[in-house]
């Protein structure tokens, strides 16, 4: 971060870093490849030309704010929204039919359960389902982050009641119970 401030080129190497997660994030919310290619080409146009307005914290927070902005106005200028995708990497490359469309619903029902929250729930949980830690979302919203941890904890409480889960459920996917 420090070198990408008076030399441009080292800015390749936080790109490098962040593309993937920043791309996954743009999909997940926007639903097409192309408007996240889109999305994502635009945020690293912006954090470059905004480097020098950046005032230390967190790169990654600062950048994900940027992120979160442009899918908002790109969310805001479709004319029809997407439906929100979520990508879930399977750890068999070769999953049986029968597995792979109970994955799928898996992935339509907390895709309707996550539409379902209010707005501020459902932005908390895509950024942290992006992989932001808790101190990361309260940069990229400009709340506190005992805000945010209380808007997790309602937001995974409205999931688990919309998808059916009672506390005391068997957990069926790996960190399903974590906060």
């Amino acid at each position: 971060m420090a070198r990408a401030l008076h030399d441009r080129q080292a800015f390749g190497l936080l790109y490098d870093r962040y593309v993937d997660p920043v791309y996954r994030y743009c999909y997940g919310r926007l639903g097409s490849r192309e408007e996240a290619e889109d999305a994502t080409s635009l945020i690293f146009a912006r954090a470059l030309a905004a480097l020098p307005t950046h005032r230390g914290g967190s790169f990654r927070s600062w950048l994900f704010a940027i992120a979160h902005n442009v899918v908002i106005n790109a969310r805001r200028d479709t004319p029809h929204h997407h439906q929100l995708a979520i990508v879930v990497e399977l750890a068999d490359p070769g999953p049986r039919p029968e597995e792979m469309a109970e994955a799928a619903e898996r992935r339509r029902s907390v895709s309707a359960a996550l539409a379902r929250l209010p707005e501020e729930q459902r932005r908390v949980v895509e950024l942290r389902l992006a992989g932001l830690t808790g101190p990361e979302v309260a940069a990229a919203l400009g709340r506190s982050h005992d805000s945010v941890r209380t808007t997790q904890r309602r937001a995974l409480a409205r999931l688990r009641t919309l998808l059916g889960i009672t506390p005391d459920a068997p957990c069926a996917t790996e960190g399903c119970h974590a906060s």
